[in-house]
Order: structure tokens, then sequence, then C-alpha cells
């Protein structure tokens, strides 16, 4: 997994330092540059802003805040949510390295959550308006961006499906299947990984309450299916966990 980022404060940055190089990321085969060949990696290059780094509960952006950018996130884990009428956070997702944020807005032009860090991350900047350009020069540019925005609505229903269908114990081990499949995505191990947000934070997202996560964590844990120290969770069954997810399997009450 990714380390901590170190932050030093200085009165001036070297903007360069801080810009982007898609050719160069090892996240290429999983943001925008998929499949694009040098030349069109470079012409993306040349647009993206600036790295972005942000603290833990740093705030990228806001609810109603304008768009402009698109935000590749390079280093971390970010939660999106909005407020509920009562003024209570409903987490809408959690995004981590490779991932897009910032799509929720392109439609009506400002943002339509709030998109917090769970840890210090980087972030690198991509104006939206220089990025439609080059849609027209790169039609296979414009086409991965279709796939993602295909992604993120699947995504959506697949949420909708786990909070209006699912029961308890199939909501907690799809998710935790969902995050074995992003790591494994990313070269990391999909049987163990740290959980970045809070039981708290799951529970909201999964619409079930804190004290129902850990009940299923202990159920979880005493039916052999994971080993948990602290934040990092180890998946002991994983094709369990799929047939649990899917219900085809049930968890047995302890």
């Amino acid at each position: 997994m990714s380390q901590p980022l170190s932050f030093t404060t200085s009165a001036t940055l070297n903007i360069g330092a801080l810009k982007a190089s898609c050719a160069g990321c090892s996240l290429h085969h999983l943001c925008l540059p998929m499949g694009l060949d040098d030349a069109d990696i470079n012409r993306l290059d040349q647009i993206v802003g600036r790295r972005r780094r942000l603290l833990r509960d740093e705030s990228l952006y806001r609810m109603d805040d304008p768009f402009k950018n698109l935000y590749a996130i390079r280093i971390g884990h970010f939660k999106t949510y909005q407020l509920n009428p009562s003024g209570e956070q409903q987490v809408t997702g959690f995004q981590m390295t490779g991932e897009l944020l910032g799509m929720d807005a392109i439609s009506a032009d400002r943002h339509q959550c709030d998109a917090v860090a769970l840890e210090d991350s980087e972030v690198c900047e991509i104006p939206f308006s220089r990025l439609e350009e080059l849609f027209g020069h790169i039609p296979m540019l414009l086409r991965h961006f279709h796939r993602i925005m295909g992604q993120e609505i699947t995504r959506e229903q697949n949420v909708m499906l786990l909070l209006g269908n699912m029961r308890a114990e199939q909501r907690f081990a799809a998710f935790l299947i969902n995050l074995s499949s992003r790591y494994a995505a990313r070269g990391y191990s999909s049987t163990r990984f740290q959980l970045r947000m809070s039981r708290e934070d799951i529970g909201n997202y999964l619409g079930l309450t804190i004290e129902s996560i850990s009940r299923l964590v202990t159920r979880f844990k005493k039916q052999g299916l994971l080993k948990v120290d602290k934040r990092e969770i180890q998946l002991l069954d994983p094709a369990l966990l799929k047939a649990l997810a899917a219900g085809t399997e049930s968890c047995n009450p302890m």
C-alpha cells in the first residue's frame, strides 16, 4: 500500500516539479491515458495543471463549488458525501488511487457532493475545458472517458441495488469484495489491505449502523472469513465472501 506523504511547507512552489507526468506515472493504465500512444500521452500531459496535495480530512471540493477540474487520484483515498435535509452526512462513495473525482459536476457545472481526503493524498488537476478540446483530436481518449463514465453509472446502480435489496451480511461482503478487486487492479494484494475509512463511514455508506458493522466483523471473524488487526483486513475465504455477496450462501449467526 502507498505510504503517507511527508509534507513540507515553503513560501514558493516549483510548479515544474509539481506538474504531473502522465507518461512516467505508474497509474497510466488506470487513468485517462490508458491505451494512448506516447505522442497522445504527451499531449494530455501538457494540459495537466499541477499535483495538489491534501492533508487528511482536507476538502478537495465542496458541494455547489463551480466545476473547473477533474482530479486523478495519484496517492491516497477519498470519500464523497452529501448532506441530507437534517444536515447529516450521507456517504456516496470511496475513491482510491487511479480513479477520477469530479465527474458529478459535468452536467450542472457545479459539484453535487463534497470530496474529502481520508489520508494524506495527492491528485493531478485536469482542467476539463482543455480536456474537452483534446477529445476532438484524440478519439481514443474520448472513448476511454465514456468508458469511465459508464463504469461510474454502473457503480451507482450497484449501490442502489446494494442498499435496496441486500441483507446486511450481503452488503458488507459485497463491500469487501469490491475493495479486493479494486486493490488487485492496482497491483496490491487482493486479500490483505487496510480500511482507510472508519467503520462509521462504512456503515453510513451501506445503510447500516456502526453497531451492525461491528457485529458483522465479529461474525465474519468467528466464521473464519476475516482476520482483523486494527484497520488491516485479511480475507481468509474470498470465494465464500463472493457467494455471500451474491446471496448464494448465508452467514450463520454466532
